[in-house]
């Protein structure tokens, strides 16, 4: 009766001599024999610096050599440090940043002619026409349909003009 150790835990375990003639018996569960196969490494996470196991194959075509425990992480990595200002594909030259401007001034996120609180319908409207005159002063939030309303009809911008004074 061939008594063998294990190769991961040292654990001493029967193995069959047709099993060791074939070149198996080398690990005593199936447990050890998953981490026998593995041949990957442990790497810290880039943001939280947790220690997370990452295979050979995702070791190897990393292009940014940055190794995360999750999407969360790797999500503030690309919207804080990678996808930001100029390299963001959106950007437009940093012209158009007035939604972050209204945003930072701390204005209350309700539309100023229906009163509408309701967020996913809530646009930045130019008080003087001019996109590139982004100063708190010049913003007022609008729902899209008094804006459209503002923008289209004489009348109507008379007496949004009124309530603002």
């Amino acid at each position: 009766m061939p008594q063998v150790n294990c190769r991961i835990c040292d654990e001493e375990f029967y193995a069959k001599p047709s099993w060791i003639k074939r070149g198996h018996g080398i690990y005593c569960s199936r447990v050890c024999q998953h981490k026998g196969m593995k041949n990957g490494k442990l790497v810290n996470c880039f943001i939280c610096n947790k220690e997370v196991y990452k295979p050979q194959k995702a070791l190897k075509h990393s292009k940014s050599k940055k190794f995360f425990c999750g999407k969360s992480c790797q999500t503030v990595w690309r919207n804080t440090m990678v996808f930001v200002g100029s390299n963001h594909f959106n950007w437009k030259g940093g012209e158009f940043s007035y939604k972050s401007n209204l945003i930072k001034g701390k204005l209350p996120k309700i539309c100023k002619i229906c009163h509408i609180k309701d967020l996913r319908v809530l646009a930045v409207h130019h008080v003087d026409h001019n996109r590139k005159n982004n100063r708190i002063k010049n913003l007022i939030t609008l729902c899209h349909n008094c804006h459209f309303l503002v923008h289209r009809y004489k009348e109507e911008e008379k007496k949004f003009m009124e309530t603002l004074v």
